[in-house]
């Protein structure tokens, strides 16, 4: 566990790395939850995400967050999820999948600052001002290593093979992903981040300890898989063949046009491809095979938690599940 001087050590710089990917696996799972007529509770999609020392769940309508403090105890809130999402124009096709990555972002940024204010005390907990740095630095790191560097990759690639527009866009695309995959592997070197990584197997196991039917204990959810196939992880597998056929259109103009295009074409590339993962949700056969390529990359994103960790991850559970367990943060 980390103690005050971690402070220092998770900086804003290590919170906007987390931030970068706060809201994936989250939004994955409010899309396949969309598609599916649930009759079961074990088959009610239920998602999370790993937070500093702790693990945010979303149940059917309610967050649950739970957080490891300094003195060993576990802190817990809950509160009920947006509504809006379910009302006027965000309901429409392609809106709703932008609109439900905002409200999973906002909803991961809170949860991010109350677990680092919990688990760290009073010298752990940001100000308005190093979230603010650790927003910008997030946005810096998506356009600059996501966005403009893939492009001028491919630029540097097309130009020395001499290839095709077409053949420049998958090259973009494929630049992204080793870029993406570049970066998840190196953050994962960062101590902190690694118990972050380990906070996320946790929340793996105990969905598919839910999932299976089985009871929710420690012992019990160690044994399963921290691999869970709606992470999302494979939501940027999706993200890159769906930027690829977006952005073959807007192919023109000096390197930072094409960026700033392709910045502006985020929310329709988010929106268009939550739409693909809600359409293979559908269809098991056609979901397995979909994220399947993207599953390995989860040995990058996840590490095998201990039993606090599975503690932590259970109890959120139960708390997304049924908010009146929830008896510390309200």
């Amino acid at each position: 566990m980390m103690t005050k001087s971690g402070k220092n050590k998770f900086s804003s710089t290590a919170l906007a790395a987390r931030l970068v990917g706060t809201a994936a696996s989250l939004w994955v799972c409010e899309a396949r939850a969309d598609a599916r007529e649930v009759g079961e509770s074990r088959r009610i999609p239920v998602g999370g995400q790993a937070v500093i020392e702790g693990v945010l769940m979303k149940g059917p309508e309610h967050w649950g967050l739970v957080v490891r403090q300094q003195d060993g105890s576990l802190w817990s809130k809950s509160w009920l999820g947006a509504r809006w999402l379910l009302r006027g124009a965000w309901r429409f096709p392609v809106i709703r999948g932008f609109a439900s990555m905002v409200e999973m972002i906002r909803v991961g940024m809170s949860a991010l600052s109350l677990s680092a204010e919990r688990s760290l005390g009073e010298e752990g907990s940001f100000s308005f001002f190093e979230m603010a740095v650790s927003i910008g630095l997030a946005v810096l790191m998506v356009a600059g290593l996501f966005i403009a560097l893939p492009v001028w990759l491919s630029d540097r690639i097309s130009s020395w093979l001499g290839a095709s527009y077409a053949v420049k866009n998958v090259a973009e695309g494929a630049a992204r992903a080793v870029v993406f995959i570049s970066y998840i592997a190196a953050v994962g070197l960062w101590k902190d981040i690694r118990r972050v990584f380990a906070y996320h197997g946790a929340e793996h196991k105990t969905i598919n300890a839910y999932e299976k039917a089985l009871a929710l204990t420690p012992d019990v959810v160690a044994g399963c898989s921290r691999i869970h196939r709606r992470c999302g992880t494979s939501f940027m597998l999706v993200v890159v063949v769906v930027s690829i056929f977006v952005f073959s259109f807007f192919g023109g103009g000096p390197i930072w046009v094409r960026a700033l295009a392709r910045v502006a074409l985020l929310p329709l590339v988010i929106g268009l491809s939550y739409e693909v993962i809600k359409g293979a949700s559908k269809s098991e056969t056609c979901g397995k095979y979909l994220i399947m390529p993207a599953l390995s990359l989860q040995y990058l994103t996840t590490r095998e938690p201990d039993r606090s960790m599975l503690e932590v991850a259970i109890r959120s559970l139960e708390i997304a599940l049924d908010p009146n367990a929830a008896s510390d943060g309200g």
